[in-house]
């Protein structure tokens, strides 16, 4: 709902304030006070094209703010936020400032957005019905998604279902357009991985296999340095020439301290620890020697070690750092093998599951085709007879539904055969909904914008929006000169249906017909000052006396008439009564 509209510098709007609340609002005022300035704010706000002519002289910018609560419509705190603005108490401020030079700014919650996405925004919680607005109904999409809701919770399901298999269908025609137009890239990969897979096959690797290879390797290369070094290692600890060594050496110091240890406990304990250290050179040697004896000059197995050392390089190259790496790699091109060989399997799986949703289709799409037509006449007469009551006697309202043939093709988007007739489709079904009007006994049928005059086309949308009340997904109607060219029991009329429809949503009305005006849950007159301008005091909400005074000005254009003022205290009751009973 819309709580409050700020005004500033916009035609003969000076600066105001304007706060509304459920129900129904009026505004009147003398011709020229400034009434439609304030539908015309609604539409700057709506993201309309701006006019630098309303701009008021003498003022360099127009500013238009609106306060919208948020709390009842889903999405639109999240849309908000996307754009950058902030919502604080369920409330967001929408603004737009136009300047004299065609300079045009908007503004959601606070931050500065391109007037574009002010419009996707705010759009959707106003629609307004007036002589040169573009009117949400003239819209096919939104004429085919009144009817869908008009039609009640069973074509709402049959819509659903039908959405939901076009969905299922929709991903089944894009992955079978993948798989078959990558066919060829399919093949080229699985040809590579084959070419791998074998390259490690014929190879058979081990994990850890290169590490112990190279250790390997390192010592059938240098074995003739290791055994030298060895020979020497063992002839420094224990000579078999007869020279001094280290064996030797230890063993004379161990037997002098020895032979003193009768004077000297800590020679004794000297002379332990030697016996040690020569016990441990003892076995340290024999093991240089075992050693010594190990390395063996192997050409042939050096020669065969290299040779599986440069195959196992040969795949760290191409498929991993190393040999662990390249077998996961040859364990995920398995996989992806399987799955790639796999696609002839896979097209001919899509095409089959294809054709079974494309028959699920095709019924949804009947079905849902049929309860359209049904919700169709029912909303046709309808409206057609709230026309008549709105001094229309002789329109007629059709809401066609029609369907789109086509000849039969295989492939994506292929028409789908219903019944014997072969018919375009979307994800919406096969129907194409518009609403024609023919606003004569004898005259054709045509589209709402083609069918009635400005004054007509309001009141039209009038009937189409009481008929759709309680399933509009629009929280707020504005309309401007839906009373054009009514009197009498006609304008009695369209105020009992504008009291209707507010039941639901909010409805603001710019009207100069006090048997519209009488039907308000609030009444607002809009006066200028005496320099022609409407200041913040010239919007004022009416109590039950000043409406009186004000419909009695609008009856003989006298305030204080006694017949004008009975006569308004009779509306008033009659409006009171009717709405009442409602």
């Amino acid at each position: 709902m819309i709580e409050e509209i700020r005004i500033g510098s916009l035609g003969v709007i000076d600066s105001s304030a304007l706060e509304l609340g459920p129900g129904l609002t009026v505004i009147t005022g003398e011709t020229g006070a400034g009434k439609t300035m304030i539908v015309t704010a609604l539409g700057l706000l709506l993201g309309g094209r701006a006019d630098t002519g309303a701009v008021r002289r003498g003022s360099k910018t127009a500013r238009v703010e609106g306060v919208v609560t948020v709390s009842d419509l889903p999405g639109l705190a999240e849309a908000i936020e996307e754009a950058g603005g902030v919502v604080e108490d369920d409330r967001v401020v929408l603004a737009r400032n136009v300047s004299a030079e065609g300079r045009s700014r908007a503004f959601v919650g606070g931050a500065s957005v391109p007037v574009a996405t002010l419009a996707e925004v705010a759009q959707p919680l106003v629609a307004v019905h007036g002589q040169s607005d573009q009117h949400r109904l003239l819209q096919a999409r939104a004429q085919r998604e009144a009817l869908d809701r008009f039609g009640g919770p069973a074509l709402g399901a049959a819509a659903a279902s039908y959405a939901r298999v076009h969905e299922r269908l929709e991903g089944v025609e894009s992955e079978l357009v993948e798989v078959v137009s990558s066919a060829r890239e399919r093949a080229r990969e699985a040809d590579l991985l084959r070419f791998g897979l074998e390259e490690v096959e014929a190879v058979s690797p081990e994990p850890g296999e290169d590490v112990e290879l190279a250790a390997e390797e390192a010592r059938l290369g240098f074995s003739d340095t290791l055994r030298a070094a060895a020979e020497t290692a063992r002839e420094a600890l224990s000579s078999e020439q007869q020279a001094p060594d280290a064996l030797a050496t230890t063993s004379a110091a161990r037997t002098a301290l020895d032979g003193v240890r009768q004077h000297d406990a800590e020679a004794g304990e000297l002379a332990d620890r030697l016996a040690e250290v020569t016990y441990l050179l003892s076995d340290v040697a024999a093991d240089v020697a075992s050693y010594a004896s190990r390395i063996d000059t192997d050409p042939a197995r050096l020669a065969v070690v290299s040779e599986r050392r440069a195959s196992l390089t040969a795949l760290t190259r191409k498929y991993g750092d190393s040999l662990e790496e390249v077998l996961a790699w040859a364990q995920e091109a398995s996989r992806r093998l399987l799955d790639l060989d796999s696609t002839d399997d896979r097209i001919a799986e899509l095409k089959a599951e294809r054709e079974t949703l494309r028959t699920q289709l095709a019924g949804a799409a009947a079905e849902l085709s049929r309860l359209r037509q049904d919700a169709a006449g029912r909303l046709g007469d309808q409206v057609s007879e709230e026309l008549t009551l709105l001094a229309m006697p002789h329109a007629r309202l059709t809401v066609a539904v029609t369907q789109t043939e086509a000849e039969p093709s295989e492939g994506r988007r292929a028409p789908l055969r219903i019944g014997t007739r072969w018919l375009r489709y979307s994800a919406h079904g096969v129907d194409d909904v518009e609403l024609l009007l023919a606003a004569n006994t004898g005259s054709e049928a045509r589209p709402l914008g083609k069918g009635a005059s400005g004054g007509e086309l309001s009141r039209v949308m009038l009937a189409v929006e009481v008929s759709l009340a309680g399933t509009s997904p629009v929280p707020t109607f504005v309309f401007d000169e839906v009373d054009a060219g009514v009197g009498g029991a006609a304008a009695v009329e369209v105020g009992r249906r504008l009291a209707q429809l507010a039941r639901t949503a909010q409805v603001l009305v710019v009207t100069h017909l006090p048997q519209v005006a009488a039907y308000a849950d609030r009444h607002v007159v809009v006066e200028k000052s005496s320099d022609g301008s409407v200041t913040s005091s010239g919007l004022t909400v009416l109590d039950d006396e000043s409406r009186e005074r004000e419909l009695s000005r609008m009856l003989a254009g006298l305030t204080d008439s006694d017949t004008a003022l009975a006569h308004a205290r009779e509306l008033l009751e009659v409006a009171q009564s009717a709405r009442g009973r409602g």
